[in-house]
């Protein structure tokens, strides 16, 4: 279990995260909603380790975080699909694939997992040897995930994956997350489209302004009224 205890992190002297606490079991997927500069962002960033902390813990199993760099803590089963996609443009398909592997050494193993990437996204099969800024953008983020799942990740954490998708595409990504899901990947969902996120999420946390305000399944939050006028779009 990835486990957030008492973080407080700061900008500048301001508090962007002010001791937030949350679990996120094996095997579930939990999702984190709030409006934009609430500390969603900073939240991963710290988890991963691109951000420091003031106090506070991040622990996964047994293994305490903080203080890690990104690489060790990759290597420790956690990985972040960043905002934005940031997909390597000059290089193909294959090679962002393959740069998503960088940890192993196991020619075998990565080459069947580039297998498995391709069955959940037949798109990149098909330009596997396309250049990858020349995707469109639901291609791009087909990408980004897939390379960050090229390290045989535990836990993987998306940060805003819908982001300036299609309606359509935006479905499709969704399906592909329970589906990984299913096949035993935990993941920890940022998500501004609150209500597809929390139509996947086993539990939900609600931040607001740096705080954890609520907390509940991903169906009790759909139905709460006060969640259904901030953030569904629907009046009390």
């Amino acid at each position: 279990m990835l486990k957030v205890n008492d973080l407080v992190v700061s900008y500048g002297g301001i508090e962007a995260l002010k001791g937030i606490s949350l679990e996120v079991p094996d095997g579930k997927i939990v999702t984190l909603i709030g409006a934009n500069g609430a500390g969603k962002s900073t939240l991963l960033r710290s988890i991963i380790g691109l951000v420091k902390p003031d106090s506070g813990s991040v622990t996964y199993g047994d293994k305490q975080l903080i203080g890690l760099n990104s690489q060790q803590i990759v290597e420790n089963g956690i990985t972040l699909v960043p905002e934005g996609r940031r997909v390597f443009p000059n290089l193909t398909v294959l090679e962002n694939l393959q740069i998503g592997a960088y940890l192993r050494n196991d020619k075998e193993g990565i080459a069947k997992d580039i297998r498995w990437i391709y069955d959940l996204f037949p798109r990149l099969e098909e330009r596997s040897w396309q250049m990858a800024g020349t995707l469109s953008g639901g291609e791009q983020q087909m990408l980004a995930v897939g390379r960050a799942l090229m390290c045989r990740p535990k836990v993987l954490m998306m940060d805003e994956p819908s982001l300036g998708l299609a309606p359509l595409i935006i479905k499709d990504i969704f399906n592909i997350i329970q589906e990984i899901n299913r096949q035993g990947m935990t993941i920890l969902l940022i998500e501004q489209n609150a209500n597809m996120a929390l139509k996947v999420a086993d539990i939900a946390y609600v931040l607001e302004t740096g705080r954890i305000t609520m907390t509940g399944s991903g169906r009790e939050l759909l139905e709460n009224q006060e969640i259904k006028a901030a953030y569904l779009g629907k009046k009390k």
